[in-house]
């Protein structure tokens, strides 16, 4: 019998039922827009122990901020929708520009990371230095501290989220322990889902993580709407997320087109930045509902109890 788990508390929260969620009225579900603004970022912290040698991959990256972004905001312009972008600070360090470009277009900016780091693997110190790091940038750049945080690759610990509630961060929107806002530990959670993701589709940089070649864009289409659907018929939130160097060239650009256009013969949609995610649920009745912590486990390993 293996008695490694022995003594394995798994969740100190054991509700299994939670009421529906309440949208504002009129309105079956949300739809928010959000770009992670990566850029390189992602090469540098993953070679940061080596002197990077071979620009294939850079050069795809660098494709974002030199081209992606603007023609993306060029169709958000089209559709009318304002979306958020969370921008690693090495990257808005980088482009001295993209953060008054992205404000001046009626966007919402928020963190992404400073390099783009795991914070799962980071102590305290390191976390608190980062986010410092970044929140400088953005108040040089933008003239005030933004207000929302994206975690790389989608990764927290309990640490991480501590580290933002000392920042004065409002929110996060990072995790998936519901399909609409919820909070945990005390902070806003805009939650994300992996299926509406075009990094899970389309990245390929022909490096050791790629296992296979891009997605067919037709297929993927018809995944994402599958994804609405589903959503809507619950009342979630859809979230879409997407990345500069991938979403931002023309294959793609036709697919979010035919994509906003499903989402846009919905009349009971609300379509609202994450932000105004976090502001709705904070205010609302359901914030009293949707409050879970961030409790990893506890292990007793081969305690022989």
């Amino acid at each position: 019998m293996d008695t490694s788990l022995r003594g394995i508390t798994m969740h100190e929260d054991s509700r299994i039922s939670f009421p529906a969620y309440a949208w504002p009225e009129g309105k079956r579900c949300a739809v928010a827009f959000t770009l992670d603004l990566d850029a390189e970022s992602p090469y540098f912290w993953t070679a940061r122990e080596q002197q990077p040698q071979s620009l294939g991959e850079l050069e795809q990256r660098r494709y974002g901020p030199r081209q992606g972004v603007a023609r993306i905001l060029a169709l958000l312009d089209k559709w009318e929708i304002k979306g958020a972008f969370y921008v690693p600070g090495v990257v808005a360090a980088t482009y001295p520009d993209l953060l008054a470009t992205l404000v001046k277009a009626g966007h919402e900016v928020g963190y992404h990371g400073y390099f783009h780091e795991r914070l799962d693997t980071l102590d305290d110190a390191m976390l608190d230095d980062y986010l410092g790091r970044s929140i400088d940038v953005f108040q040089k750049q933008t003239g005030a501290a933004r207000r929302g945080y994206r975690a790389p690759s989608f990764e927290h610990s309990p640490a991480s989220l501590a580290a933002l509630r000392r920042a004065g961060v409002a929110y996060d929107s990072s995790l998936m322990g519901f399909d609409h806002p919820y909070s945990i530990d005390g902070l806003v959670q805009v939650p994300v889902t992996w299926t509406i993701d075009d990094a899970l589709y389309f990245r390929y940089t022909n490096g050791p993580r790629d296992k296979t070649h891009p997605a067919n864009p037709n297929a993927v289409l018809e995944s994402w709407i599958e994804e609405f659907e589903g959503v809507r018929e619950w009342g979630g939130l859809c979230m879409i997320t997407v990345h500069d160097w991938i979403s931002g060239r023309g294959q793609r650009l036709r697919l979010l087109d035919k994509f906003f256009a499903h989402i846009a013969a919905a009349q009971d949609v609300w379509w609202a930045t994450p932000m105004a995610l976090c502001d709705y649920h904070r205010a609302s009745s359901n914030a009293d509902r949707f409050e879970v912590s961030a409790h990893v486990g506890r292990f007793a390993p081969n305690s022989g109890k």
